[in-house]
């Protein structure tokens, strides 16, 4: 029997035409969300686990805050002489606060709170994970109240390496550089200094030792500073009040000579300069002595220096021990998982489905074919679907059932020269519910009034006859002719013509099952008057050679697993059905989680 191929292969144009048409809608991205549902709720339960982790085995930590004020002061030369407008630049103030986090500045916190050897402040805030473990272990333990089990016990417990002076010393100094934060309060002169500690009292203190070691970091470098300058004034002093001493004694002793000369005869033989005047003996004198008055109030403002110094920044607010931690805070951090395993779970289920390519949808088909998906069927659980009883008769109004009315309907309206009398169902693979559709398909068929024959053509794997005869029923010796083995299926609507006696009969041979086919039709007498015959069929894992039979068929329909069968793999299905001739009404999609609301297109 030749028949025609109702379906061919799109061109690549058409395809191209197809694919521009569709787009990504609302209801694209409901499936896509209702398929990997589970692996983004995964996520997401994965980051809170992680967040709840965290917040249990982190150490609340507290942050204490003070502010400085800095104050540009007007240099002792300029201060008698009117307005002046002096400013700080950015770099001015980013060099004070450079100078607020060296290590000078923080040596001097350590030494005035002894915090060396302080053991809370040097213990670590970011413990290691075998430390955070333990603490779980112990929440655990007083949660469950398991008192006598710990997972992470060891006979000799372990001994704390010991650190020499200079590496107490530098661990010290990295926490205490690690917890302090200098920043500018916007554009003013304030700076803010925060500390954050384990101990609300300790980052109080340290914040405001800070500060202070800054103010008294300022005064020692003014003092040291105009102490250099005094002794350097001193010295000076020292030589022009010698100068000023020998140039009054000069002058004195030009007055002593009653000599004075200004006339041109201070010009002397042979070119020879002859001794300064009395005036110029005084201009020098006075110039000495106001060279030495001028350095002695310059020595006597260092020395007022040194006694009372005045630093270039003061306090003007105090640090004070915060009642509530900075860190951590547990809601924001839940908060923050929560939204971070949503972005990865989307994120992982985006790239599972870019690497998936198995059929999730009916667009697959069509695009990645060229033929229709007839029906989509929802998954009614493999207990059910393996079970003896059919799910079109027990529930004859469940989504299953309806779907499968709309599948018969595609089926029966498909493009074929004559109505479909003979159909076969086949699939990729033998863990397909194939076996199943064709029961209920044959149910339905006889619940409408057509007297419904079905024939078990999967000889390799005789689910059907198996699960409606059982072992033992499979093993009865066949009759001739081969119509007399046909039996009713025991609680089914519908008759059976069991595996085993189609591989004895070899009826898989296009030519076999002819003749027996036309012996069913030749024969008068109304038991074997079949209005449809529905072939079981074999599977392409069994062989390509045995789905031959499917040329003699008035149409057949491939059976695909949603999101388990492959794409490639039914292609392949489909070329072996076309090389063996066989006409493909269309694909029929099981245990689909979504369901479309049309198969065909207009």
């Amino acid at each position: 029997m030749d028949r025609a191929f109702p379906h061919q292969w799109p061109s690549t144009a058409e395809q191209l035409a197809s694919s521009s048409q569709e787009f990504i809608g609302v209801s694209d991205i409901a499936r896509f969300l209702k398929r990997y549902v589970a692996t983004i709720i995964a996520c997401l339960a994965a980051a809170l686990l992680v967040a709840w982790f965290y917040n249990s085995t982190t150490d609340p930590v507290f942050t204490a805050s003070t502010q400085i004020l800095i104050e540009p002061r007007l240099p002792q030369h300029l201060q008698d002489g009117g307005e002046v407008n002096l400013s700080l630049d950015t770099a001015q103030v980013e060099s004070q606060i450079a100078v607020m986090q060296s290590e000078k500045i923080a040596q001097m916190v350590l030494d005035q709170l002894k915090l060396v050897d302080d053991p809370k402040f040097n213990r670590s805030q970011a413990p290691i994970l075998t430390e955070r473990v333990k603490k779980i272990e112990a929440i655990l333990v007083e949660t469950l109240g398991l008192r006598n089990i710990s997972w992470f016990a060891s006979g000799v417990p372990e001994t704390p390496k010991k650190l020499t002076e200079y590496q107490r010393s530098r661990r010290t100094m990295l926490i205490f550089r690690d917890g302090l934060d200098v920043r500018r309060v916007g554009v003013s002169y304030a700076i803010n200094i925060s500390f954050t500690s384990l101990d609300a009292e300790g980052a109080a203190k340290i914040a405001n030792a800070t500060a202070d070691a800054f103010v008294r970091e300022q005064i020692e470098t003014k003092a040291e500073a105009a102490k250099e300058g005094g002794a350097w004034l001193e010295m000076r002093l020292q030589q022009l009040r010698d100068q000023m001493n020998k140039a009054m004694a000069k002058a004195q002793e030009f007055r002593s000579r009653h000599d004075y000369s200004v006339s041109d005869e201070s010009e002397a033989q042979d070119g020879v300069k002859a001794e300064p005047t009395l005036e110029e003996l005084e201009v020098t004198a006075e110039t000495y002595q106001k060279m030495y008055e001028s350095f002695l109030q310059a020595y006597t403002n260092s020395v007022s220096q040194q006694s009372y110094p005045v630093a270039d920044a003061r306090v003007i607010t105090a640090a004070t021990a915060p009642l509530d931690p900075s860190a951590p805070r547990p809601k924001l951090t839940l908060v923050f998982g929560a939204i971070a395993g949503l972005i990865f779970g989307i994120g992982l289920s985006f790239v599972r489905y870019m690497f998936d390519w198995t059929i999730t949808s009916p667009r697959q088909i069509r695009d990645g074919l060229g033929i229709e998906c007839v029906g989509e069927l929802p998954s009614i659980g493999r207990a059910r679907e393996n079970g003896v009883v059919d799910e079109v008769r027990r529930y004859p109004h469940s989504r299953y059932s309806d779907s499968l009315r709309k599948a018969r309907t595609e089926i029966s309206l498909a493009e074929t020269d004559h109505p479909i009398k003979f159909l076969g169902l086949t699939a990729v693979s033998s863990d397909s519910s194939k076996s199943s559709v064709a029961s209920n398909l044959a149910t339905l068929y006889s619940m409408s009034g057509l007297k419904t024959l079905v024939i078990d053509a999967d000889v390799r794997r005789p689910t059907m006859t198996t699960r409606l005869l059982g072992p033992r029923g499979s093993l009865k010796s066949c009759q001739e002719p081969v119509r007399l083995n046909i039996v009713g299926a025991p609680g089914r609507p519908f008759d059976l013509l069991p595996g085993p006696v189609v591989n004895t009969k070899n009826l898989l041979v296009p030519e076999n099952m002819e003749a027996f086919l036309s012996d069913l039709a030749a024969c008068d007498l109304a038991a074997y008057a079949y209005d449809i015959v529905i072939f079981d069929l074999p599977t392409l894992a069994s062989g390509a050679d045995i789905l031959k039979i499917g040329s003699i068929l008035d149409g057949v329909v491939m059976v695909a697993e949603w999101g388990n069968t492959s794409l490639d793999t039914l292609r392949n299905l489909v070329r072996t059905l076309q090389t063996g001739r066989a006409p493909i009404l269309g694909v029929l999609l099981t245990r689909a989680r979504a369901i479309t609301s049309t198969h065909r297109k207009a």
